[in-house]
C-alpha cells in the first residue's frame, strides 16, 4: 500500500484524469466499490478488523480525515468500511511506474513530493476539500517507529484553515504489529479502527489546531486499546 505523508512541495503534475472535478465526491464509481469489497473481505479475514464510529464521517460535503499512522494498510483500513469514496496522497516514487500509477489514481490517490514543503499537494488537497471531497491526511506524516503517535506536523492545521471543513480523528491499533516499518511483509493480527466526532477547528490558531489533533489521537488510541484488551 502507499505511504502517505504530511504536506510539505511540487509535486509531479497529476493527469488529467486524476483531477477531483471529473470524479464524484459523495458516490463511489464501479471500481472504488469493487475495490472496497474485495478490501473488506481480505482486512475482516487477515485482521478480524472492527470499526467504531464509522457514522461519525458525515455523509456530504468536505471532510479532512487525521488518522495515526502505523503502517501501509492503513489507508486501506481507513476506507474500506466508509460508504463515501476517500482521496489520499501517496509519495511521488509510487507513480513512477504507469501501471501502479493507474490503479492508484482510479483508488483516487495523488502525488506527493517528500522532504520538501510541497505547495501543489497542499492546494489540490484545499481544492478537492472544498469541492466536496473526502480527503485523508496522517498528521504524523510518516509511519511511526514504534507503535506510537509521533509529533505531529504542522500540515494538517494549514489545510484546516484553509479549506475550512470538519476534521475527523481517526485511530488505528494493531496494525503496527500487522506490518511494523521495518518488516517488507504483513502478517495476520487483530486491527481495530476508531472515528471520532467531526471537529470544527478552522477559526483556530494554527498551533492551537495542532496541540487538539495531538490530543485527541492520543486520547483515542488509548481507548482503543482499552477496547481490545476488553
Amino acid at each position: 500500500m502507499t505511504e502517505t505523508t504530511a504536506p510539505g512541495a511540487a509535486p509531479p503534475k497529476a493527469s488529467p484524469t486524476a483531477t477531483a472535478r471529473q470524479i464524484d465526491p459523495q458516490r463511489p464509481d464501479w471500481f472504488w466499490q469493487l475495490g472496497r469489497m474485495l478490501a473488506r473481505i481480505a482486512v475482516t479475514f487477515l485482521f478480524d478488523l472492527k470499526v467504531y464510529g464509522a457514522q461519525n464521517v458525515p455523509a456530504t460535503g468536505g471532510v479532512l480525515l487525521l488518522p495515526n499512522h502505523q503502517s501501509y494498510l492503513d489507508p486501506v483500513l481507513i476506507g474500506v468500511y466508509l460508504r463515501r469514496p476517500m482521496s489520499y496522497l501517496a509519495r511521488s516514487g509510487l507513480f513512477e511506474n504507469k501501471r501502479f500509477a493507474w490503479l492508484i489514481r482510479r483508488l483516487r490517490a495523488f502525488p506527493v513530493r517528500q522532504g520538501a514543503g510541497d505547495v501543489g499537494a497542499v492546494k489540490e488537497m484545499i481544492k478537492r476539500l472544498k469541492e466536496g471531497h473526502v480527503i485523508n491526511l496522517f498528521p504524523e506524516g510518516s509511519r511511526t517507529r514504534d507503535g506510537e503517535i509521533g509529533p505531529i506536523e504542522p500540515g494538517a492545521a494549514l489545510v484546516i484553515r484553509r479549506a475550512g471543513v470538519p476534521a475527523v480523528p481517526v485511530a488505528i491499533d494493531g496494525s503496527f504489529e500487522a506490518w511494523p516499518k521495518n518488516r517488507k511483509v504483513f502478517r495476520p493480527h487483530t486491527i481495530r479502527v476508531m472515528y471520532g466526532p467531526p471537529m470544527m477547528l478552522a477559526g483556530m490558531k494554527s498551533d492551537q489546531i495542532t496541540q487538539l489533533i495531538d490530543k485527541t489521537l492520543r486520547q483515542m488510541l488509548a481507548e482503543l486499546r482499552e477496547k481490545r484488551r476488553n
